[in-house]
């Protein structure tokens, strides 16, 4: 189990879609980021992909979700994810996205929109976020399918 889950988290942290940027500065208010990463709602479709995709979130690594029983190897390392848009705001799960750290101060998970004030990270993927702007959007898009 720890193997596999540092396997998935070194993942995470590797993912071949990284974005360069300046520094990403969130506007967070009361534990949540309200406003759109891109200023439009994000594809619950798209955002399914992402979820799924090995190098991009990854994110059946360590949760669970029901309604994907189909693909294989749900973690168990974090929460299942069924219902959890009834549990959290969009502007909340933006925010558990985004830089998951803000809420939840011992999570592993790592912040797939941060690109500084980071650990260990390859050489390669210093300054760039693992996910875009509109992934996390999508991401949260698809999320909020998940009641």
């Amino acid at each position: 189990m720890r193997r596999s889950l540092a396997a998935a988290f070194a993942l995470c942290l590797s993912a071949g879609s990284a974005h360069a940027q300046e520094s990403i500065k969130l506007d967070v208010v009361n534990d949540a980021l309200p406003k759109s990463l891109t200023g439009a709602p994000g594809n619950p479709d798209a955002g399914k992909k992402v979820f799924l995709t090995r190098t991009l979130g990854n994110c059946l690594a360590c949760h669970q979700v029901t309604s994907l029983k189909s693909e294989e190897f749900h973690g168990e390392f974090g929460p299942s994810l069924d219902g959890v848009a009834g549990r959290y705001s969009e502007a909340q799960l933006r925010l558990i996205v985004a830089d998951p750290k803000r809420i939840f101060t011992d999570t592993v998970m790592p912040a797939f929109f941060k690109n500084d004030g980071l650990s260990r990270v390859r050489p390669e993927f210093v300054g760039k976020s693992i996910l875009s702007a509109a992934q996390v959007e999508d991401v949260v898009a698809y999320l909020k399918t998940l009641n």
